[in-house]
């Protein structure tokens, strides 16, 4: 165990493939699936081969992942559809350590439409209880010819900010 990140020495041996690599240093989303439930679009930052992730208050919503030790991760390729799905190891990064000092700042920087400063931002993650989550490949992956040849479209999941679309009022009978 290293002293330093408080990481065991097992979390840096890495199990991928020349396809995972490639798509997790063109990611920019990832569908990250935890524990069977549904996959939630998340924007990351890839480093170092794996996938950084921040969610909580004020931040992206990705139920589950904070408090998890594995996910299912799904990439894109440059057509815009699935290329790979892996499973991966996840590592929530705390604020204080090295790890987290590294990387807080290089995924705000990424973050789109930041309130305010890069620094205040990462300062505000370790006040509010956000998770910096790191996505390691860990386990065999699903591509080409394996993935699924169906669309796997979902209903839209319920939310409270479907509203019933209502008929447009008309001042006058219209013709047909």
């Amino acid at each position: 165990m290293r002293e330093d990140a408080g990481v065991s020495e097992e979390a840096d041996e890495r199990v991928t493939t020349p396809l995972v690599d490639e798509a997790v240093k063109k990611a920019a989303v990832a569908w990250v699936s935890v524990a069977g439930g549904p996959a939630y679009a998340l924007w990351c930052l890839p480093l170092d081969g794996a996938l950084l992730l921040v969610s909580g208050p004020g931040e992206q919503s990705a139920p589950g992942l904070a408090d998890a030790d594995a996910a299912e991760v799904t990439l894109r390729g440059d057509h815009g559809g699935r290329i790979v799905t892996w499973p991966a190891r996840v590592t929530r990064l705390h604020p204080g350590t090295e790890e987290w000092d590294a990387a807080a700042p290089l995924v705000a920087a990424k973050r789109l439409n930041a309130p305010g400063p890069v620094a205040d931002l990462a300062h505000r993650w370790a006040a509010e209880g956000c998770a910096l989550n790191r996505l390691t490949p860990a386990g065999t992956p699903v591509a080409g010819g394996d993935l699924p040849a169906d669309s796997l479209a979902e209903r839209p999941r319920e939310a409270p900010v479907v509203r019933t679309t209502r008929r447009p009022f008309r001042l006058h009978k219209v013709r047909r």
